[in-house]
């Protein structure tokens, strides 16, 4: 086997400082062992984060939806604000949005009607193209874009190509017959297995013990291909045990304002994001809201420090976010028949929010939030090195 400077970064979504901590997972082979804080939200604001090294308000990607009526791929739905609310309101009428968005119009193969389909016309949709390669986050670099520049070989591989049993086969294969000296290897599967159990310690730590020997295979294999072989695992967030639900929708249907007349509301599982078009829906909604035990506004300053923060209000006017532990009974994201018993997007203060980073080597340098993860990327696969020679010379 020839012998070649190899980076391998596995990143486990939802696998949070928490749930590991405590246990063994991958002890003897990655003694590096620390959490990171997240950005507030979710994956789709996260993973941005740790792959370009920028908070969402610089990179642009954070919640999923985000108003954009003038160019909004569902302008063609517009017509059915007129249709009565249980024709449209339904869960075949979503699925047909969600097929339509996959196939026809490039929404990505993860698409969710997660948005009333009687406003989804007033909104966009932020990953029109896959984040996973180069050109991903359109106006900022990420990791991809960066090697692609370099000319280093790397590989990817997300859910776009399959289970998480079959992304580590080809990494697998890839490590020992190809000439890539970087892999980034994204594992989805976690998430969902926690929404549902992470309260139960005993089922999580079984469900581990088959990622950590199929890494443990990839980490030897790695080593034959290079010695001094760089390997990390990381995560995108955490995972918190939900304790409390809310109905929020109901109550804020029960102020009795018209939507989207007077304002327009997405509930996202841990928060409510608000739109206004009169003074009296924002000063109605934010009474109301303050008299609930569930969770609190964030104003302008803290969103600028969560680096959240979009003047023009495109991912909301408004931001009402739930403390640690409750849940929107029933949200946009989770409708009937959903009960996870965890969840995340809450604050990152939350220590069952914090992210991951298992390493075979100490970083270069101290590391305290996901962003931190892309200096790292660069430094694993001597891409810091070679920048910092750029700038110097």
């Amino acid at each position: 086997m020839i012998r070649r400077p190899l980076s391998i970064i596995v990143l486990i979504d939802a696998l949070g400082w928490e749930m590991i901590r405590d246990c063994a997972f991958l002890d003897g082979e990655l003694p590096h062992r620390q959490p990171l804080e997240t950005v507030l939200g979710f994956s789709s604001g996260a993973i941005p984060t740790l792959l370009t090294g920028r908070l969402p308000q610089e990179h642009g990607h954070w919640n999923l939806y985000y108003a954009d009526p003038k160019h909004s791929p569902f302008r063609f739905l517009r017509p059915l604000r007129h249709v009565p609310g249980p024709l449209v309101e339904n869960r075949l009428v979503r699925k047909a949005i969600k097929e339509a968005g996959r196939r026809v119009l490039g929404m990505g193969p993860l698409f969710e009607c997660c948005v009333s389909p009687r406003l989804l016309h007033h909104f966009n949709w932020i990953e029109r193209r896959s984040i996973y390669g180069a050109g991903g986050v359109p106006g900022t670099e990420t990791i991809f874009d960066t090697c692609e520049r370099a000319g280093v070989n790397y590989r990817v591989y997300s859910y776009h190509q399959g289970s998480d049993a079959e992304l580590l086969r080809r990494a697998h294969a890839d490590v020992a017959g190809s000439a890539a000296s970087f892999l980034f290897v994204y594992l989805s599967e976690v998430d969902a297995f926690l929404h549902m159990h992470c309260a139960d310690r005993e089922q999580v730590r079984e469900r581990l013990r088959w990622y950590e020997a199929q890494l443990r295979s990839l980490l030897r294999l790695g080593l034959q291909a290079d010695p001094e072989l760089r390997f990390a695992v990381t995560s995108d967030h955490g995972m918190t045990p939900v304790t409390n639900r809310f109905d929020l929708t109901g109550w804020v249907d029960a102020l009795r304002l018209r939507m989207p007349q007077q304002y327009m509301a997405v509930y996202d599982s841990t928060m409510a994001r608000f739109w206004y078009f009169d003074e009296k829906a924002r000063q109605t909604i934010r009474a109301a809201l303050v008299e609930t035990p569930c969770g609190r506004f964030l104003d302008a300053d803290e969103l600028r420090d969560l680096g959240i923060y979009f003047a023009d209000g495109r991912y909301g006017e408004d931001i009402f976010l739930l403390h640690p532990g409750w849940l929107i009974a029933k949200s946009d994201f989770n409708g009937r028949g959903w009960n996870p018993h965890g969840m995340h997007g809450y604050h990152p203060s939350d220590s069952f929010s914090d992210a991951i980073l298992l390493s075979r080597h100490a970083p270069e340098a101290p590391m305290r939030h996901i962003r931190d993860l892309h200096a790292h990327m660069l430094q694993s696969c001597g891409l810091g090195r070679r920048q910092a020679a750029a700038r110097e010379a």
